[in-house]
């Protein structure tokens, strides 16, 4: 069952879910809209190899941001750290982001319960597009589960901003 966007603000005063800097505008009628940090990682390397980690490079973004570009891949990082050790989470795109053609969470939009951090975002866009830090980009949902409560306690726990692939720790 889906979270209100009421119920969230209830169990983030509670302290049953976590968002840094919480804002009460940010609730919308099921979720709550997360923003843009201000690093952008992309892979430097021209053919990635899962028993190796990628070779990155990583941009800060000043207040003007950056143009990202088709045909590469990004990841992002959300303002916010955010999660819940009650509830699993997904995350999505806004509307008005999605309808630009920039996808941000297209393949792992799943946080488990138990993972509170800054989320790592997918990004690619359709035709170049300037990003800036701190833009309305996504919104996160939260889910009452069903059965016994298994945390979240994996290889990107504890991460601070953007995190690339850590695939092959495990293939190690």
């Amino acid at each position: 069952m889906i979270l209100t966007g009421p119920e969230i603000a209830r169990e983030v005063a509670a302290g049953r879910i976590h968002i840094d800097a919480f804002d009460a505008s940010g609730i919308e009628p099921n979720s709550y809209g997360f923003h843009l940090g201000r690093e952008i990682l992309r892979y430097r390397t021209d053919c990635l190899d899962a028993y190796a980690a990628p070779v990155e490079e990583r941009t800060v973004m000043g207040e003007d941001g950056m143009v990202l570009l088709p045909g590469n891949f990004y990841l992002g990082v959300t303002r916010e750290s955010m999660g819940s050790p009650n509830y699993a989470a997904t995350l999505y795109a806004r509307r008005s982001v999605s309808t630009l053609g920039m996808w941000i969470q297209f393949s792992a939009p799943l946080g488990h319960c138990g993972a509170v951090f800054p989320w790592t975002l997918e990004i690619q866009v359709a035709q170049a597009m300037r990003v800036c830090p701190g833009m309305l980009i996504g919104k996160i949902a939260f889910w009452a589960m069903q059965g016994d409560l298994v945390r979240y306690d994996g290889k990107y726990t504890g991460s601070e901003t953007v995190v690339s692939s850590r695939l092959s720790h495990e293939l190690r």
